[in-house]
């Protein structure tokens, strides 16, 4: 059994306060989620887990109650007092909200962007078949925008296709990629990562210590991506790194729901 859990904890302020996962970009009208779960399913995943926040708990709950085409559906909760810190502590506490109702295998991702179904099927299918950990990676010409920036996690491997560091590259426009020591063909990360179940306890430590560290900045975030980095580094996890060539689409401002909607009505006719 393999399980997915989708962090749709946050509602971006550049989405104009609304649920961004709902915007209905499918091609008979599904929100953005829909698309993503339906993908999910096709490639076999036996358990959905939303990663909700104080915004978005109930509009999830009331939108897909406990079940989506049969496939059972379970809420975790990522908390924060808004009294004392600027926003959540990121990617790793959100998968962390998660640990108690997470008894198998499964693959983290976020609940704003569209992966594709082979990219989740080779992820469920390595999690099957083998023990430690799989990245999908998505080639950087493939998901840099047009116009303005981008930050990404690049991967690092060995000769066997493990990955041994992930580092994070701010400020990547197609014009600078080559100063930035990248190819067009470098793989990164879109947050799209298949674990085994025993790395939560691991991670929860790395985020109790984070806590501790920077219990007065109100902004700081520890994120999934440089964590499993240093479990990698301290041998305790080991990530296969597999590409994918389907086509990423992700969710971030008002305009982008026509965009994808655009695209994933292409997609379809090919």
């Amino acid at each position: 059994m393999v399980s997915i859990a989708y962090m749709v904890a946050g509602m971006s302020s550049r989405f104009g306060g609304k649920i961004k996962q709902f915007a209905k970009v499918g091609p008979n009208g599904e929100t953005l989620i829909e698309v993503s779960i339906k993908q999910a399913i096709s490639a076999g995943f036996d358990k959905i887990i939303f990663i909700v926040g104080e915004k978005t708990e109930t509009p999830f709950k009331e939108m897909f109650g406990n079940s989506y085409n049969e496939v059972p559906i379970a809420y975790a909760k990522q908390n924060f007092d808004p009294k004392v810190r600027d926003k959540p502590w990121g990617t790793c506490d959100a998968l962390v909200s998660a640990k108690d109702i997470i008894n198998e295998n499964f693959v983290v991702c976020n609940g704003d962007d569209i992966y594709g179904e082979n990219a989740f099927r080779t992820a469920h299918d390595f999690l099957t078949k083998n023990n430690g950990g799989v990245a999908i990676g998505y080639k950087l010409k493939n998901i840099i925008p047009d116009k303005g920036s981008v930050n990404r996690g690049l991967f690092g491997t060995d000769k066997d296709g493990n990955v041994i560091s992930i580092e994070e590259i701010f400020d990547i426009t197609k014009e600078n990629f080559k100063e930035k020591n990248l190819t067009e063909n470098s793989l990164c990360s879109m947050n799209l990562f298949g674990l085994p179940k025993e790395v939560l306890p691991d991670l929860e430590t790395i985020l109790k210590e984070f806590k501790e560290k920077n219990k007065e900045d109100k902004k700081a975030e520890c994120l999934l991506p440089n964590n499993l980095g240093t479990l990698i580094k301290e041998n305790k996890l080991q990530i296969k790194l597999l590409e994918t060539n389907d086509k990423w689409f992700g969710v971030t401002n008002p305009e982008d729901e026509e965009i994808i909607k655009n695209k994933l009505k292409q997609s379809a006719q090919h």
